[in-house]
């Protein structure tokens, strides 16, 4: 294989060859094995010339050094496991079994799966709510400095930039902060694998206001993951794990990502990320100019509406800890009018065929990414403004939306070991949680195991089920699991 050609044409050229396949898969590549038949072509295990994701000295070490590159970080690790293992083994990395470790509570469901293994004590950041959208704020880096100075034995600290919903935190800052202190910054940014890359200089000169979306491998943070499937074009379960600098133990990283990583990586998956480094290297500054004009036409289409309200973040007030958000992540509020979020979602797909990502109860989340088109801006636009002439304001008293957080009465590893009973979630306020509840997407958890589950968190968790949102942790009976209490 050349330097030049992919892996995508390595395999193709590999499955045209008269090689045959005495080693797995099953299906042999042969054109008989069924429907799918035509995806078995490329799929390969570990054989001469293609190298071992493990222990990458060829290809696939080519690959990674390509996209290394292409996000200027220290060292880059192919995962063909999500972002989900990427987290599991930066956390368990980072930090030894029984250490403290601080995480912002609106971390993804991995966050907490990793300190439940690794046996953590976990202290919280609490972010704010940002009031008009009902949606968390930014990570404030005083706040963090404060926490890392009242428990100063925390090895690590985890954030999540961008949010679901396009919110960026100063990562610079708070890597600045964390740094002082001797700790290891950790961003989950599997939302953010397009922040700072393709050439901010081309879209501030044709004046598209994005320059300033920066990720957290410009910022140097220790570790940073990166979900390429999210928003750019590659395959689902396709990730990147960034290292930093020398405070992680890389032998022990690689470890975990060899306990974490399937030991029959899917070349099928890792061609797809070869492709979309190679896709970004080409033609990225283009899409993401293009994106920035559609995304401006988007919003002068939408800037009259009368009773929804297209997110544009950094309006809000001197006192959000915002530093920036993602206008890849439309947040559609209709807070205020007279229907939720998930019925605005449900007509959009109903009567205009438009997929949302999410619905919450006051609002609903589009995510756009380079690859849509002009008419899918403007097919989501249009629906809009239909939908917003039928809609009506809702005569209701104004109501702040804060953050449920029940206090922590066990560990999380503790709590998820010990016995545990089923109960109604009407019942289970007092109770102490032996499992997660979390509204999914976006997998944050609203309840973790070892938490006290108060009143505030039952209303919030019978109000998600009201509304017709999912939510994990809940059975179809309505019943919650809790730690059997000792007599």
């Amino acid at each position: 294989m050349s330097g030049e050609e992919s892996l995508y044409q390595a395999l193709s050229a590999y499955s045209e060859s008269d090689f045959y396949p005495c080693h797995m898969p099953g299906h042999k590549r042969s054109p008989l094995s069924g429907e799918m038949a035509d995806f078995y072509r490329i799929d390969i295990t570990e054989i001469s010339g293609f190298d071992n994701l493990h222990q990458a000295e060829g290809v696939l070490w080519e690959a990674q050094k390509r996209a290394n590159r292409l996000y200027g970080t220290d060292e880059t690790f192919f995962l063909v496991n999500g972002s989900t293992c990427g987290v599991l083994a930066a956390v368990m990395a980072a930090a030894k079994p029984g250490d403290e470790i601080l995480l912002a509570r609106n971390c993804h469901k991995s966050v907490y799966h990793a300190a439940i293994l690794q046996g953590l004590q976990v202290r919280y950041y609490r972010p704010e709510m940002i009031q008009a959208y009902d949606i968390f704020d930014g990570i404030r880096p005083k706040e963090i400095a404060r926490l890392l100075d009242q428990f100063p034995c925390c090895r690590a600290v985890v954030i999540t930039s961008p949010t679901y919903e396009g919110i960026i935190s100063d990562v610079a800052e708070i890597a600045a902060v964390v740094h002082e202190r001797g700790k290891i910054l950790i961003v989950d940014e599997a939302h953010g694998a397009h922040l700072g890359i393709c050439g901010a200089e081309t879209e501030k000169d044709k004046g598209l206001d994005i320059e300033s979306k920066r990720g957290a491998d410009e910022r140097r943070a220790d570790l940073i993951i990166h979900s390429l499937h999210k928003t750019l074009p590659s395959m689902t379960q396709t990730a990147l794990l960034h290292v930093n600098g020398d405070r992680v133990d890389r032998v022990k990283l690689h470890k975990y990502l060899s306990m974490f990583q399937s030991s029959s990586p899917s070349y099928v998956l890792m061609a797809s990320m070869d492709s979309c480094v190679r896709f970004l290297e080409k033609y990225g500054r283009e899409r993401f100019a293009s994106m920035g004009q559609h995304y401006k036409a988007f919003c002068k289409k939408t800037e009259n509406l009368n009773h929804i309200r297209i997110g544009k973040m950094t309006e809000l007030s001197e006192n959000c800890a915002l530093a920036d958000w993602d206008i890849g992540k439309i947040v559609i509020s209709v807070k205020g009018t007279n229907i939720t979020g998930k019925e605005l979602s449900d007509i959009l797909r109903e009567q205009y065929h438009l997929e949302l990502e999410m619905a919450a109860q006051t609002y609903a989340l589009s995510m756009m990414t380079l690859m849509d088109e002009e008419k899918g801006w403007q097919r989501l636009a249009d629906a809009l403004v239909e939908i917003d002439g039928r809609i009506e304001k809702k005569q209701t008293q104004s109501v702040e939306k804060n953050a449920v957080f029940c206090e922590m009465k066990l560990s999380m590893s503790e709590a998820f070991h010990s016995p545990r009973e089923e109960i109604p979630v009407k019942n289970a306020s007092g109770r102490v949680s032996a499992d997660f509840v979390m509204p999914y997407p976006p997998g944050i958890p609203l309840v973790v195991p070892g938490e006290q589950i108060n009143e505030e968190a039952v209303r919030e968790i019978e109000n998600y089920l009201d509304t017709g949102l999912y939510v994990q942790g809940v059975s179809s009976e309505g019943r919650i699991g809790v730690v059997v209490e000792i007599p």
